[in-house]
């Protein structure tokens, strides 16, 4: 059985470890915390990048402090992990934060993104009365519930027509602006499109955070609030989380021989 190992250092932030393994899936994701400065109260971001390797297995690739999840902040993030090595990206899953998705393009321009389908359920929901909401939840897993992006495509141009007919407009209008960029996923091997198409698997890892650091309260600073994220991450990937194979990557392995045969 491999062993996932972190990738970072949390004890010594200015030598990491080079990634040296091929991550076709990498999810990244942000979380805010409080700090002191200067006598107020303010947020910092850590921001997260968890991969699927090409065994299968995942590992957390690298954790740092951003002022916010703004473009600067995401783009320093993912210049420290090509800096690091990270390549062999066929995927990048995420919810939708622009600053990111504008960093995504300028660091791995090739690379498609994939928005992560709870976010933007949540999202359209919000612009629904909550006696309407679990009928329109269900009409939105009906959309990702299709065999193929055409179908998907098709589903999704009916619910639009369904949220404007029930007077839903907001909600209509955020689905079709948004619901080409949830289905990036379809282009991957089905067996993998339920671990791929939502960010959970980190969301998991960052609510463990939340629930840890909430005991802190407020960090003395953003050095503190960092260290503490990388000590718990790397106690969850030393655990069944990092030591259990994730996904059957011989499904990319055959698709992209497909693909080139």
């Amino acid at each position: 059985m491999q062993v996932a190992k972190c990738r970072f250092d949390p004890y010594s932030p200015l030598f990491p470890l080079p990634i040296t393994e091929e991550f076709p899936y990498v999810y990244l994701d942000g979380i805010s915390l409080k700090r002191s400065w200067g006598g107020e109260v303010r947020n910092v971001s850590v921001l997260v990048a968890v991969g699927v390797g090409r065994s299968g297995y995942r590992d957390v690739l690298g954790v740092a402090e951003g002022c916010k999840e703004d473009k600067e902040s995401w783009g320093g993030f993912l210049r420290y992990l090509k800096a690091r090595g990270l390549k062999g990206v066929k995927l990048f899953i995420s919810d939708k934060c622009l600053g990111l998705i504008e960093s995504l393009s300028e660091y791995y321009p090739d690379v498609p993104w994939q928005r992560c389908v709870v976010h933007f359920y949540r999202n359209i929901l919000s612009k629904v009365p909550r006696g309407r909401m679990k009928e329109v939840a269900l009409m939105l897993k009906a959309i990702y519930a299709q065999e193929d992006s055409k179908e998907a495509e098709k589903k999704a141009r009916y619910v639009i027509g369904k949220l404007k007919e029930m007077k839903l407009a907001a909600a209509a209008k955020i689905l079709e602006e948004g619901y080409g960029e949830t289905m990036t996923y379809y282009q991957f091997p089905p067996e993998h499109h339920r671990s791929i198409r939502t960010n959970n698997p980190l969301e998991r890892i960052m609510r463990e955070i939340r629930r840890r650091t909430r005991v802190v309260g407020c960090f003395p600073d953003g050095g503190s609030a960092l260290m503490l994220a990388a000590a718990r991450l790397r106690y969850i990937t030393g655990r069944k989380w990092g030591t259990t194979k994730y996904m059957d990557m011989e499904k990319m392995h055959d698709l992209e021989n497909m693909k080139a045969g």
